[in-house]
């Protein structure tokens, strides 16, 4: 077969979404080993229309189901193809001369004549509208029992939607200088952009992070010295911590995700003493006057940039992460001095992860309360649960791009 313009990213696009729909990998994970080998706007090809697919798969098949009198299995090659053919149509416009050329040669050997047909078929009927695509069956049950059926279609239509760029600066910065808006102290939003060609990546004065992942640092008081980091990389809670003029320790187990953070902090020109460590068999040789711990969870309420989390983040992962987040509270809280502040963060939708494992710790643990965010400390869309916890869910500031799902909440030790 001669070769095909735009084939290899189409390949490397189908090796991605075997990586995460049958491997349980993330795109990146599964983008490393398939794309490794493309340019990088292949590379950058390759991982749109897996995206696009993963932001979709449900409705893609059921398109794919109204044109076939036999249910094709799931993890099939044709319904692979033909998932990826219907997303770049769906979600990138790509042409129909294009789809058809790129598709075939990725069953070559295979049935390509039932792709031809089916792709054919369906393109032939036009593409329904697909603004708000539905979710994984079980997260929509799951999300629907927890917030309510609101919260779902705003979940359908975030995922839609490619997230806006998210910076956040060591200073106050002019948002307009940037071409975008702010939506909190020392925060720019923007449209999605190439971020080393954005004016001062090199001077170092910001860094990319999700205005929800910016909250649980702005928790932490101005009065703390030295604040313990835990979880920390890659950094940007660090860089945060860092710019307010803490004394910041930062802890994680991963090295390569540490190496990440060590070459923020030099771009940044901050400092935080890092330490490469498990925190469950990690200790310190002082108490720490704030606590931050952002905790490794199933990432659900990262969604929108990584659609790949709803496929992954099964029943058992879910559980896994709010027992691992249980101990990690229970290590942190032994290092925290009285009157200290532990602030406990998950970038999750599942109260399991944030509500019950709160919950859980504080009757445990009765020398500690939540100690609910002052006027000011937070942006002013953002309201505290009666509580005093912060849940972060779909719909909010939905004009202004949204926000990553999260919970949060600052504990006060008392004894």
């Amino acid at each position: 077969m001669p070769s095909v313009e735009g084939l290899p990213a189409r390949r490397a696009a189908l090796q991605m979404l075997d990586a995460v729909l049958r491997r349980g990998q993330t795109l990146e994970a599964g983008g490393e080993s398939a794309a490794r080998k493309l340019s990088p706007p292949d590379q950058a090809l390759a991982t749109a229309i897996a995206g696009e697919t993963l932001r979709r798969l449900p409705d893609l098949d059921d398109l794919i189901d109204s044109a076939t009198r036999q249910r094709l299995p799931d993890d099939s090659k044709p319904r692979m193809v033909l998932r990826l053919a219907l997303a770049q149509k769906i979600g990138l416009g790509t042409p129909d001369h294009a789809l058809v050329a790129t598709a075939l040669p990725l069953v070559d050997g295979g049935p390509r004549r039932l792709v031809h047909g089916v792709l054919g078929t369906l393109l032939r009927r036009g593409m329904p509208p697909s603004d708000a695509p539905r979710l994984p069956p079980e997260v929509e049950d799951r999300w629907r029992s927890a917030w309510g059926d609101e919260i779902v279609q705003a979940a359908r239509r975030q995922i839609a939607t490619r997230p806006k760029l998210d910076l956040s600066f060591a200073a106050d910065a002019d948002a307009a200088s940037y071409g975008g808006i702010s939506l909190a102290p020392r925060h720019v939003r923007l449209a999605s952009a190439s971020v080393i060609d954005l004016p001062g990546f090199g001077e170092g004065g910001w860094w990319v992070q999700d205005l929800a992942a910016s909250l649980p640092a702005r928790l932490i008081s101005d009065d703390a010295d030295d604040v313990l980091d835990l979880c920390a990389a890659p950094g940007g809670k660090t860089m945060q911590l860092a710019a307010a003029g803490h004394q910041v320790t930062s802890v994680d187990s991963s090295e390569s995700r540490l190496a990440r953070l060590r070459e923020n902090l030099e771009r940044t020109h901050l400092k935080a003493e890092l330490v490469h460590a498990d925190a469950l068999g990690w200790q310190p040789k002082q108490q720490f006057d704030a606590i931050l711990l952002d905790a490794p969870c199933s990432a659900t309420g990262t969604f929108r940039r990584h659609p790949e989390v709803l496929y992954r983040a099964r029943r058992q992962i879910i559980a896994e992460g709010a027992e691992l987040q249980g101990k990690l509270l229970d290590r942190a809280a032994r290092w925290l001095k009285t009157g200290g502040a532990l602030v406990y963060s998950v970038c999750s939708l599942e109260a399991q992860e944030g509500e019950d494992v709160l919950s859980a710790f504080l009757k445990r643990h009765h020398e500690f309360t939540i100690d609910i965010p002052e006027p000011g400390e937070l942006p002013a869309f953002v309201t505290p649960h009666q509580r005093g916890w912060v849940r972060i869910l779909p719909g909010l500031i939905e004009e202004e791009g949204g926000l990553d799902g999260f919970f949060l909440a600052r504990l006060v030790r008392t004894a």
